[in-house]
């Protein structure tokens, strides 16, 4: 039974790609994560050694700290921000558990651009649709809460890229961006492209991605729920004229077709039929 300051690999998993997860903080020596060189999603690494230093960067946040086992590093850790006023928890077990439970990982990329405190910044096309909806919500679900995004002319973003150090996505020959011909049947989108750089395999995003992929490549055949999201996605860009806003309200939309993904795909829905009356 976990203790009041734990969370178990079960509970944690639930909350892992939603608005509620909490900041995850992975504090293994260099040794532990060499030899498993990837991290939980949206986690990032800090050295244990270095705790009130970086404590005061988390004020106010719900944060859970890792280690290799679940001992002495993040318990120990976590104890040091509960004294500074962070809620903080360690994962039972710690980063071998998660393993063992088959927990979501992310790999590192050394393909993308980072400001000063090492946030992700990436540019693109201005006015979205959906995959320069759907690659930010994936981004900042699983990989980097804090990137940043910019949207620009479509001429300047790779200009834009060199200028502010940021990272092309969704345009022609950038590293980010679709795959395979487009009159092929294995074309993908940018959407795919990520989930597959960063190593983020589950049965859920496989699902959504396979939605994206379809409305994004105009195959609405390939998935039911494709023509809803893009109905969805074209409604959005029609009701924002700024794409940061629109980027917003396209979380909560891609939140929702992941949880149905995740958790709803066998659930019904229909009016009750309370037969003839007498």
């Amino acid at each position: 039974m976990p203790l009041p300051t734990e969370i178990t690999p079960s509970q944690l998993a639930r909350l892992i790609g939603t608005p509620e997860a909490p900041v995850l903080v992975d504090v293994r020596i260099d040794e532990d994560f060499a030899a498993d060189p990837v991290l939980l999603p949206a986690a990032f690494r800090r050295d244990h050694r270095d705790v009130a230093r970086w404590a005061p960067s988390l004020a106010g946040r719900r944060v859970v700290v890792i280690c290799q086992r679940g001992h002495k590093l993040s318990q120990g850790a976590a104890a040091w921000l509960r004294h500074a006023g962070i809620h903080a928890l360690t994962l039972e077990g710690g980063f071998e558990a998660w393993r063992a439970a088959a927990g979501l990982t992310i790999r590192l990329c050394e393909h993308v651009a980072r400001d000063e405190a090492g946030h992700m910044v990436w540019v693109t096309r201005a006015r979205p649709k959906i995959d320069r909806i759907a690659c930010p919500w994936l981004i900042r679900r699983f990989v980097d809460p804090q990137a940043v995004f910019l949207f620009v002319a479509p001429s300047e973003v790779e200009a834009v890229g060199t200028r502010f150090n940021a990272t092309p996505f969704d345009v022609d020959s950038a590293f980010w961006s679709h795959r395979h011909p487009v009159d092929s049947p294995d074309h993908t989108c940018t959407f795919d492209t990520m989930l597959d750089e960063f190593g983020l395999t589950s049965p859920a995003l496989a699902r959504l991605a396979a939605i994206i992929r379809a409305a994004d490549t105009d195959r609405l055949d390939l998935a039911p729920q494709a023509a809803g999201l893009l109905a969805a996605s074209l409604g959005l860009s029609r009701m924002f004229s700024d794409d940061l806003a629109q980027l917003d309200a396209g979380m909560m939309l891609y939140d929702a077709f992941y949880r149905w993904s995740r958790e709803a795909t066998e659930e019904t829905h229909n009016w009750p039929n309370p037969g003839k009356r007498s």
